[in-house]
């Protein structure tokens, strides 16, 4: 009884998620009602509710988590400091005279957009309306203009800092804990935040370069489809010094979130508050060039000598301090007043424009919406394994052929289904916390796993009906092109997706290599 109400649960779950019910209280009003029945069938401890309040508090308690509004915050900053059109017009600036430059421009400007705000939405809409236009009014395939637009836009899924791998990090840290209690394994395997950012770094570069290796076999083959765009823009080229300050700004708040996380430097909860100020300070450059670059300057010097002395003993609560010790504590000392003075002059700027407050606005709707996801599926996960669901799926896998390989294939193409449908985020709450535990029980590594699941849950953003970039890009392109060459355009890079998928499985050691050499 209690695995027929388990699967009716599940059911009853997303067939209220198809029809469009909202996901948070969809997830918590079923996995109520459903303890109830089992309860009044005596198949459910009631009780068992009452662990949702320890839940509650963990989530709140969650250092890591806390990551997941600074995120957002330095993407919306970004986003509206139109960084993206300083990119795309230097990146325009240096292939788009090639064949296929433009759409190897657009590819290269979502993997930095990827790297530095990490939302979909944003980068497929602002390619879109920025991009799509040109390469319209050029000759670009619109099948070919529309499919590298919304794939470029995926990659802020699996190129970190990416919210989906701040979650998965979380999720599996304690999947792998619950395995290594349930199997009684001391020190067995774990997984953090750092440790997925780093395995999802070279397949998600490895995504970048199939793209742009498919975009070069379209250009060689069909050349008529995407021909040479000079002036693309109505703009004219950048110069050298103006091509430097759009990229290098950007790159270096990437170089300095990402970097300071895969030495060890810093938590990524303390790498975003980073990203956070510096997308304030690059949006003051944007509101007010020449204060905006005294302040990027100044800025990226400080942060230079922060590095810098990071090599020197820091502390001050010592009796006997060396000259050199000393020298490197004043310096960062200076540092930190320019940067605090950097920030506060920033901060300032952009209050004037209104340009933070609607920010804060956005982050605090969007970071709410997530966490009452994350509750309504922490609710619903206790619940089915209430029923004993835990122990059915386990049996499941057990029974499936091929062992650790049978119950991945199995668990991928679950996930990949599931992604017609609904979004990654509701994959992530419910799926991840059910299988990951027994996965790992089963021998996987919870980095490969999670780059595993990273990889296909991009893949949902580009499967119809329900590709959410493919919606984002229908919001914004003429009517002229019909949904159909968007879904066609999609086609190619799915399999795309689907083959760096196949080389993470078939060479676990592209997601867990560099974590390895790193930490």
């Amino acid at each position: 009884m209690a695995d027929l109400l388990n699967i009716l649960m599940f059911l009853s779950a997303f067939g209220l998620l198809l029809v469009g019910y909202p996901v948070a209280f969809t997830l918590a009003a079923v996995a109520i009602g459903f303890a109830f029945l089992g309860h009044a069938l005596e198949v459910f401890p009631i009780g068992h509710l009452a662990f949702m309040g320890q839940r509650m508090y963990g989530i709140m308690a969650n250092q890591t988590l806390v990551a997941v509004p600074l995120f957002v915050f330095m993407g919306l900053m970004l986003e509206r400091s139109k960084i993206a059109e300083d990119l795309l017009i230097g990146m325009a600036t240096l292939f788009g005279g090639r064949s296929g430059g433009l759409a190897i421009a657009i590819t290269i400007v979502g993997a930095l957009l990827a790297a530095s705000t990490g939302i979909v939405g944003a980068t497929v809409v602002t390619m879109g309306l920025l991009g799509l236009p040109v390469m319209l009014r050029h000759g670009y395939d619109p099948r070919l203009a529309t499919g590298t637009i919304c794939a470029s836009g995926t990659l802020g899924q699996i190129i970190p800092p990416s919210i989906v791998l701040v979650f998965l990090g979380d999720f599996l840290s304690h999947a792998a804990q619950q395995a290594n209690m349930r199997t009684g394994t001391i020190g067995g395997s774990n997984v953090s935040v750092s440790d997925l950012f780093a395995g999802a770094m070279i397949p998600g570069l490895m995504l970048v370069c199939l793209y742009l290796l498919y975009i070069g076999y379209v250009a060689w083959r069909r050349p008529e489809s995407c021909p040479p765009v000079v002036n693309a823009f109505d703009k004219s080229q950048m110069t050298a010094s103006s091509l430097m300050g759009a990229l290098v700004p950007p790159i270096a708040l990437i170089v300095a979130v990402l970097g300071s996380i895969l030495t060890g430097i810093a938590t990524p909860t303390e790498a975003a508050s980073v990203g956070a100020i510096g997308s304030i300070v690059l949006g003051a450059k944007r509101m007010q060039p020449r204060m905006g670059k005294l302040l990027v300057a100044g800025s990226m010097a400080a942060l230079v000598l922060v590095i810098i002395n990071l090599s020197f003993d820091l502390r001050i609560q010592r009796h006997d301090i060396p000259m050199r010790d000393g020298v490197a504590i004043a310096l960062a000392i200076v540092a930190t007043c320019i940067m605090a003075v950097a920030a506060a002059t920033a901060i300032g700027i952009t209050m004037k424009n209104q340009l933070i407050a609607d920010v804060l606005r956005r982050t605090a709707r969007i970071t709410a919406m997530v966490f009452t996801v994350l509750i309504g599926a922490s609710l619903f996960t206790l619940v089915f394994r209430g029923f004993g669901g835990e122990d059915a799926v386990k049996g499941f896998f057990d029974a499936l052929p091929g062992g650790l390989f049978g119950a991945m294939l199995f668990t991928m193409i679950v996930i990949f289904i599931l992604g017609f449908f609904l979004d990654f985020m509701e994959i992530i709450f419910i799926v991840i916390p059910i299988v990951a535990p027994i996965l790992i029980m089963m021998g996987a590594d919870p980095i490969w796993l999670g780059v595993m699941i990273a990889v296909n849950l991009q893949t949902s953003f580009l499967t119809p009906p329900f590709g959410f970039a493919l919606f984002y890009l229908r919001s914004v392109v003429p009517t002229t092109i019909p949904t159909s060459d968007i879904y066609r355009g999609a086609v190619p890079f799915i399999f795309i997706q689907l083959l760096g998928l196949a080389l993470v499985a078939g060479f676990p050691s592209l997601a867990t290599w560099l974590p390895a050499a790193l930490f």
